[in-house]
């Protein structure tokens, strides 16, 4: 009985053997050359209302669908979402990019402009349906850190995508600074850091890292990170807080916080109107980017 086993189960082997001989896996994928190809991903960051009506449910690229209702563009969202690191990918050079709004059965051209892709990995900011986009290189591969034990690092990329009132940038240089908690049993608190140099409206810094000092020592490993913004001077003088108008309509020194995780890669994208505005107020909107 125990030869019979053993011969059914060599048997079997060399079937799932043959069988794979014959019939290969193929993934179908063409190789994408950094150096001679476009590749982008698309930020909807106009200060808008969220919702329904605002979405983009069409995308074209040189008047070919590049995505539809299948793959909807919130407000303060990217595309492609789904999955973190992954790029539309086209010829690089002077392309036309058309954003349809609203619902499938009435949808509006919102946005129709010439621009030019450069070659690589590049962040496409739509940021007034007027105007044209902000291009800010993607600074990949990210950054990352090898360690023994469990890292302790996140990195942000901070961009200045404020409007002081509709379709007024804000003039002002930007300073993002964070604070994590040094001492998770006392609570206490690191001086506040620079995060990269000051940036000017459009502008962004690299790709930085922040500190994570892990709540639960055993796991992935996350914690609270505060941020504020300080005003940085034309002779480079730092001229206090960044005020903003806050939700309920008082003039408020900025500040917030986000929960960052070992090892990720965020983009922190500072939008919407300084004063007067408090359903458009500024704030940053954070997208994982690996």
């Amino acid at each position: 009985m125990k030869n019979i086993t053993k011969i059914k189960l060599f048997l079997v082997c060399t079937f799932l053997i043959t069988a794979c001989e014959q019939n290969e896996v193929e993934y179908l994928a063409t190789q994408i050359n950094d150096e001679t190809t476009a590749q982008f991903q698309l930020h909807y960051m106009v200060p808008i209302a969220s919702g329904t009506a605002n979405n983009i449910n069409k995308v074209e690229l040189n008047d070919q669908l590049l995505t539809n209702e299948t793959a909807t563009l919130p407000t303060y969202s990217y595309i492609p979402r789904g999955a973190v690191g992954k790029f539309f990918t086209t010829e690089p050079g002077i392309v036309n990019l058309k954003l349809h709004q609203g619902t499938v059965d009435n949808l509006s051209l919102v946005y129709d402009h010439d621009i030019d892709l450069p070659a690589g990995k590049s962040n496409i900011i739509i940021h007034n349906f007027d105007e044209a986009p902000i291009i800010i290189e993607n600074g990949a591969p990210y950054p990352k850190v090898t360690t023994e034990n469990t890292g302790e690092t996140a990195w942000i990329k901070f961009y200045n995508i404020l409007y002081e009132t509709p379709g007024v940038p804000t003039p002002l240089k930007l300073q993002y600074q964070y604070q994590y908690t040094t001492n998770n049993e006392t609570g206490d608190l690191s001086e506040w850091i620079n995060l990269g140099n000051p940036v000017l409206f459009g502008e962004a810094t690299g790709w930085e890292p922040v500190t994570v000092n892990k709540r639960v020592e055993v796991s992935s490993g996350n914690a609270r990170v505060d941020y504020r913004i300080r005003l940085i001077g034309q002779d480079g003088s730092d001229q206090g807080n960044l005020e903003v108008t806050n939700s309920r309509g008082n003039i408020v020194e900025y500040g917030d916080w986000w929960t960052a995780y070992v090892g990720r890669v965020y983009h922190h994208m500072f939008t919407g109107y300084r004063i007067n505005s408090t359903s458009l107020r500024a704030r940053v909107r954070q997208s994982t980017a690996l």
